[in-house]
């Protein structure tokens, strides 16, 4: 089964072509990060119409790519929850009709179960259950896979998304956009525990979290510095910073495993590419036993790979959407 897979959650553009959930043909991405690099964040309306300029023509490029005709294709699966709201509707629409035009299904994926099935490409032995660890940009939660779409959240951040921290601390930094690549390249040789940064904890949900104190701190510390004309040791700051979010991270995610007991531990999403965190997860996991999964890094980002790899389990549970599929800027995990 050959599924056309669009993502345009964000401010990347991408279409793919997975065959029978885990095979990819190809995955295309069109980024806008250089375009809103000199604002420090994505402006939603210049991400909406990049993605209104591209989406047609890079369908026709991942089709080319694939060595395929429209013919070939099976079904259309799209992102429709969670993203910028305009952004989404963009990839909603586009795939509404082009399964409209081939006469094929359309199947609505949630981003972050999208997120979640990269680990499926990378490892075709994983099955569910497994827990996940979903942390990016915009989601930070801890994820029960009981089966390919039945899915609950354990725990998740009160306020920030840990992607967001990255990203505010850099842009104060003056290191790049986004910010999680530089902030980890940065702490590379740095002393982690150089600088004491908080670690909050939730009280009666012990697998919650909260991330708006640690990026008030590491944000304080930047400017009291400054003001004082003290230099920061940039590579020991960076390194404590990703050591005050793995740390938030990493032993919640192995509580959850241990509740449950599946054995098996998997990371999504865009900050499972630092390398802080996956270290101190192979090591967590080392010590327990339970087997580590982790995404390739080129699937760690937003792409429309694991949206393909997804849309295929929705399929085959029923999932399909028609041409009133509305786009959603929240949608919880455990609803399809």
């Amino acid at each position: 089964m050959n599924i056309l897979a669009v993502e345009s959650s964000c401010d990347e553009t991408a279409v793919a072509v997975v065959r029978d959930g885990r095979t990819v043909l190809t995955d295309c991405v069109a980024s806008q990060i250089e375009m809103h690099r000199i604002y420090g964040g994505v402006v939603p309306e210049i991400a909406s119409r990049k993605h209104v300029e591209v989406i047609a023509g890079l369908a026709e490029h991942a089709l080319e790519r694939a060595g395929l005709t429209r013919a070939d294709i099976d079904a259309v699966a799209v992102t429709y929850a969670p993203g910028l709201i305009g952004a989404v509707l963009v990839g909603v629409n586009f795939a509404k009709a082009a399964a409209y035009a081939l006469g094929v299904p359309l199947i609505p994926v949630h981003h972050v179960r999208g997120h979640i099935a990269a680990n499926y490409i990378t490892h075709p032995e994983l099955e569910p259950p497994f827990v996940c660890l979903c942390v990016s940009g915009g989601t930070t939660a801890i994820v029960d896979v009981r089966g390919y779409t039945e899915m609950e959240v354990l725990g998740a951040t009160r306020d920030d998304a840990a992607g967001e921290c990255f990203d505010k601390v850099a842009r104060v930094l003056g290191i790049g956009y986004p910010g999680g690549g530089p902030m980890d390249r940065l702490a590379q040789g740095g002393d982690p525990a150089r600088y004491e940064l908080p670690r909050a904890h939730v009280q009666d949900a012990e697998l919650d979290m909260s991330f708006s104190g640690l990026k008030t701190a590491a944000l304080n510390l930047i400017h009291n510095a400054a003001q004082k004309g003290e230099q920061l040791e940039l590579r020991d700051f960076a390194a404590s910073f990703g050591q005050a979010v793995s740390d938030s991270l990493v032993p919640r995610v192995m509580e959850a495993s241990r509740r449950l007991g599946y054995g098996r531990v998997a990371v999504a999403g865009g900050v499972a590419a630092n390398s802080r965190i996956r270290a101190d997860l192979t090591k967590a996991c080392e010590s327990s036993g339970d087997r580590l999964f982790l995404p390739e890094l080129k699937l760690c980002g937003d792409n429309g790979a694991m949206i393909g790899c997804q849309g295929y389990y929705e399929y085959l549970a029923g999932t399909r959407g028609d041409m009133e599929l509305n786009a959603y800027a929240n949608l919880d995990i455990s609803l399809r």
